[in-house]
C-alpha cells in the first residue's frame, strides 16, 4: 500500500500554517493582524488571510469543507462576525461550520478561524 504524501507549508517550531493531504488543505487557526479592530474588522482581516492561504494551497473558498470559528465573547460578537462572514462566504458552496466561545491566545484577539478545503 502506497502512502500519500503530506505537504507542509509555512512551518515553524510550533506548527505548519497549511498541511495538504489526500486532496484536502488544512489551514491552522488564523487571527487578525490588526488586533485593535472591532469584531467585523478582525473577522474581515482573518478571512482575507484565509483567502491567501487557500490560494497558496491551490484552492479557494468555494471549496471549503469545514470551518471552526472561535470567538472571545460569543454573546457580544456573534452578530458582527456573522455580518463579515456573510459578506465573504460563497453562498453557493457553504461549508459545515461550528462557532464557539474560547479564551484566545491574547486578550485583544476577538476571533480565530480554522478551515479545511478540497484541492
Amino acid at each position: 500500500m502506497t502512502q500519500q504524501a503530506i505537504q507542509r507549508i509555512d512551518s515553524n517550531e510550533r506548527l505548519s500554517r497549511i498541511v495538504i493531504h489526500g486532496g484536502v488543505a488544512h489551514i491552522a487557526g488564523v487571527t487578525a493582524s490588526d488586533s485593535k479592530a472591532d469584531i467585523q474588522g478582525q473577522t474581515r482581516d482573518v478571512l482575507a488571510k484565509i483567502d491567501g492561504y487557500l490560494a497558496q494551497a491551490g484552492t479557494d473558498k468555494s471549496r471549503l469543507l469545514t470551518v471552526q470559528i472561535w470567538l472571545k465573547d460569543i454573546e457580544r460578537d456573534f452578530a458582527g462576525m456573522n455580518a463579515a462572514w456573510g459578506e465573504w462566504a460563497d453562498r453557493s458552496a457553504l461549508p459545515t461550520r461550528a462557532t464557539c466561545e474560547a479564551r484566545l491566545a491574547r486578550p485583544e484577539l476577538l476571533v480565530e478561524i480554522i478551515v479545511s478545503a478540497a484541492i
